[in-house]
This record gives C-alpha cells, structure tokens and sequence, in this order.
C-alpha cells in the first residue's frame, strides 16, 4: 500500500508539470508575479548564503591545513582541496539544501495557507489555471538560482583565502597557485549544470505539497516539513545521478 501511495503521488507530481504551462496567465500578470517572486526567492536568499559560504569556506581551509602535518606536503594543497571542495560539492549542494529548508518552507507553507484560506478555489472559479498562477512564477524565478550559487562559489574560496592566509597557515601566493593548480574548466560547468536541476526541484516539490495539502493550519506545518524531507532527499539523490553521469 505504501508504495502504490509514493507512486502515485510521483504520477501526480509529473501531471503538476504538464498543468503548470496549460492555460498561461497574461503576461503583464505573470511579470509581476515574477519579480516579487525573484525578490522574495533569490535576493532574501543573498544574505543567508553569503553567510554560511563565507565561513565554510574558511572552515575547510582550516580543516584541510591542520590535516596536512607532513611538511613535505606543499601548502598550495590548501587552495588546491579548498577550491575542489567549494565548486564540486559544498556550493551546489550543500546550499541547496539549506535552501531547501528556507526557500522550501516558505513555499509550502505560502501555498498551503492559500489552499486552507481557499483562495486557490477562488482562481479555479474565476478561470485562471492556479497551477500556472502559483508555480511558474516560483519556476522562472529560480532560474537566477545558478547566480546565487556562483555568488556561494566565490565567496566560500574567498573565505578560505582569508583562513588560511590570516591564519598563518599559507602565504598567500601557494593559496592562490593551489587555486589554480590542475583546474578543470568542465566542473564549473557541471556544478552549474547540477545547480540548474537543484532550482527546478527547490521550485516544484515545495509547491506540489502546498498545493496539494489537504486540512487546516496544522496542517500546513506538516506539509513545510515533508516538503523539506522530500526535496533533500530528492537533492541528494539527483546529485548522486549526475555526478556518475557527468564525472565518471
């Protein structure tokens, strides 16, 4: 029964999709929407993000230095792991599970409060597809989520730069040739590729449990929090899919 229910609720998930581009809202609408969706999704997202990369980035930078205690090992390695960690996996995906928690809640639970108030059976009556009214203002809006990411990117590096050159753990010129040594042009690009699944899972799975709530306020917390568990899942399994797709 358990897993006819999990089926099910994926076959409906996919049916949102093809509901969200049905009957489009008009333009001079759906602009608005979009730019108090970019504002509340992407710019209050900024401070939270500059944050938490900022001072991980330092901490790998530390981390990494206090491991390598051999002193044949050259210090460049600081920049060199620190770089590696930051654009492969910490930015991408760690971000966006955190963003999973903040952009997702606020979501579900924006959804989830108009289907409780029934203002989603308002729209449905006066003819606007709510699907189309609701999500894809949220999905075209997170389509700016790879320049959050890259903001993530730069200062997550610059934060480890800061670590370990005020730290006393490299010069600042090994931080920098570590930063360079054997760069793969290819893992921007496969981060960024990452990224850009991530956004469309952090716009249509917070809004699928929204939308599809059923009950009152309390509900609406409960829903928040299985939009959380499922997305994260979702992040990380998709991220396992495409780093064997695109590394290996």
């Amino acid at each position: 029964m358990m897993l006819v229910r999990y089926l099910s609720q994926i076959g409906k998930y996919f049916l949102m999709w093809k509901e969200i581009f049905n009957k489009p809202t008009k333009w001079s609408v759906m602009r608005t929407l979009i730019f108090k969706e970019i504002d509340d999704l992407i710019i209050g997202s900024l401070g939270i993000v500059a944050f938490i990369s900022f001072f991980v980035g330092g901490v790998v930078s530390i981390q990494t230095a206090l491991n390598l205690t051999n002193p044949l090992i050259p210090k460049y390695l600081i920049g060199f792991a620190t770089r590696q960690s930051v654009i492969l996996e910490f930015a991408p995906t760690f971000i966006s599970i955190i963003m999973a928690g903040k952009m997702g809640s606020f979501i579900t639970s924006s959804i989830g409060t108009m289907r409780v108030t029934e203002q989603i059976d308002a729209l449905e009556v006066m003819g606007v597809n709510s699907l189309n009214y609701l999500v894809f203002p949220k999905l075209t809006a997170l389509l700016l989520y790879p320049f959050v990411i890259g903001i993530a990117m730069f200062l997550g590096i610059f934060g480890g730069w800061i670590a370990a050159v005020y730290g006393g753990f490299a010069s600042s010129n090994d931080f920098i040739n570590g930063l360079q040594q054997e760069f793969i042009p290819f893992h921007i690009a496969y981060a960024f590729i990452k990224t850009f699944a991530f956004a469309l899972i952090l716009a249509t799975i917070p809004s699928f449990h929204g939308y599809y709530m059923k009950g009152g306020a309390l509900e609406v917390g409960k829903a928040s929090t299985v939009s959380f568990v499922w997305t994260a899942v979702t992040i990380i399994l998709v991220n396992y899919i495409l780093t064997q797709l695109l590394l290996t």
